[in-house]
């Protein structure tokens, strides 16, 4: 049979085809190191590295856990409490926060998270400036068990606070006021969280998660609380 190039798509007959397959089948699956790199000479042995890969994933997914949540909360913080009609950064508090998680655990019950939450619709700083804040942070967990449907959730970690500031309004302190540009500031975070297994591997979690935000200027207070609870799934062993 001729030789083609691999641009080239001849048209094989029926039997041709027959003979072409059978001879794929019974090749031997052969390979060779090339640039430290392991290539295939045919499709047929990819596919069992691929089943063996698949099979092997398959197999140490259940000593394993993923937790994937959404949820709501609102943000407390400590309120000026001098009477002035001097401008006073206000408290970082009211409103309702979407929130997201992603937690990976081992079969020890520890392991990481992923977080973020943020106000919708747009908040307003003093009477006069829209903004709104975004938080996010990378946790360590520790997992405890509770009951046979309940799970604690232990976690700290580090993150940012993100302040998006918008257009400026009427501003009418008699010494004045600021208008603010974006900033982005670090945080400290710890929270707690209590996992309840409503219907198979479905949850709720009530939570709450306290942030250390050093030299965060443009409120009353470096501590800030978010409260809420959120619902999700849980993939693998639990």
């Amino acid at each position: 049979m001729r030789r083609v190039l691999s641009s080239q798509f001849p048209v094989l007959s029926q039997d041709e085809t027959r003979r072409w397959l059978s001879r794929a089948i019974a090749r031997p699956l052969r390979t060779y190191a090339w640039s430290g790199q392991l290539r295939t000479e045919n499709w047929q042995l990819r596919t069992v590295l691929l089943g063996c890969v698949l099979a092997a994933l398959a197999g140490f997914a259940p000593a394993q856990q993923i937790d994937f949540a959404i949820g709501g909360s609102t943000l407390w913080s400590p309120k000026p409490l001098t009477a002035s009609q001097a401008f006073l950064p206000p408290a970082e508090g009211g409103g309702v926060y979407a929130s997201a998680s992603l937690q990976y655990l081992t079969e020890r019950r520890f392991g990481f998270n992923v977080e973020g939450a943020l106000r919708p619709k747009e908040a307003l700083y003093n009477g006069y400036q829209y903004f709104r804040p975004v938080l996010y942070d990378v946790n360590a967990v520790h997992a405890l068990r509770l009951a046979p449907k309940t799970r604690g959730d232990l976690m700290a970690g580090v993150g940012g606070e993100s302040l998006l500031f918008y257009k400026q309004i009427n501003c009418n302190y008699s010494a004045g006021c600021r208008a603010y540009v974006n900033d982005t500031h670090f945080l400290v975070h710890g929270g707690v969280g209590v996992r309840y297994y409503f219907w198979h591997t479905f949850f709720v979690r009530p939570e709450i998660h306290y942030y250390f935000i050093p030299n965060n200027f443009q409120f009353h207070s470096d501590h800030v609380l978010r409260m809420g609870a959120s619902i999700g799934h849980t993939f693998g062993s639990r």
